[in-house]
């Protein structure tokens, strides 16, 4: 997508199912030279949203003391993150789609207009079809933005992809690279993350961190909650003759030493 012809895409996905990473790859790709912004939208009070996303001329509004640059003049030449793209009000998005259109955009308060490049990569945990059909999100600028629709499931519809996540988190952990024994890997690989998907994941490796025995992490470190979900989920499995699932029986062997 880098290098193709392509200049918008849009990831969708619920909370948590990895829209910041597929962000974070496409940071990764660009060379040095290329401006990668990101940009939480629901993070800026509407009343500074297009001062913020296209910068102001010195006057434009009381506070606005000298002129400033706006996120799509900085990404120019590369790309832009828009990151809860659900949340932008009518207003913005009509400006949105004119830079879009056009490749220039005006500073809030002035009549001159200066020429923009720039890609645009979105997200949203919300429908953005839904939300068209609701007139609460600009069709024509939905078109624009979905050039390449990447769908992000919850993580329990991809659980194959669990085992590459811990992989890769466990090198980049602050303090790490750590180690994950096998038992422990086989307990974080057997839940389903519904609560928070790759988040929560990361969120879990996180906290384990606390407990790592010389940057090892074993069973015991994870946290209450994901071994309640494992105890109820092997609890359903078949038994032995004694009654008791011999999976459980397994692991609570193995956490005596481990």
């Amino acid at each position: 997508i880098l290098k193709s012809a392509v200049t918008t895409v849009h990831v969708n996905g619920p909370t948590g199912t990895g829209k910041e990473v597929v962000a974070e790859i496409f940071h990764s790709l660009c060379n040095d030279r290329t401006p990668f912004i990101k940009v939480n939208c629901a993070a800026i009070p509407q009343s500074l949203l297009e001062s913020e996303l296209f910068g102001h001329v010195r006057g434009a509004f009381t506070g606005a003391t000298g002129e400033r640059e706006g996120y799509f003049e900085r990404a120019d030449g590369g790309w832009i993150f828009l990151d809860e793209l659900a949340t932008l009000p009518l207003t913005a998005q009509a400006a949105i789609l004119r830079v879009i259109e056009n490749n220039e955009l005006y500073r809030v308060g002035s009549s001159k207009a200066k020429r923009v490049s720039v890609r645009v990569l979105s997200a949203s945990n919300e429908s953005i079809p839904a939300l068209v059909e609701q007139n609460k999100f600009r069709a024509d600028l939905w078109q624009r933005l979905s050039e390449v629709v990447l769908d992000l499931p919850p993580l329990a519809q991809r659980p194959d992809e669990i085992k590459p996540l811990l992989e890769v988190f466990l090198k980049t952990l602050t303090g790490g690279p750590y180690e994950l024994t096998e038992p422990a890997a086989n307990i974080l690989t057997a839940v389903s993350w519904r609560q928070g998907n790759i988040r929560q994941l990361r969120n879990t490796l996180r906290a384990m961190t606390e407990f790592a025995i010389e940057k090892t992490l074993t069973p015991m470190a994870i946290p209450k909650d994901i071994m309640d979900e494992y105890a109820g989920k092997e609890s359903s499995t078949p038994t032995n003759n004694s009654g008791t699932s011999t999976d459980v029986l397994d692991f609570e062997e193995r956490s005596l030493y481990l």
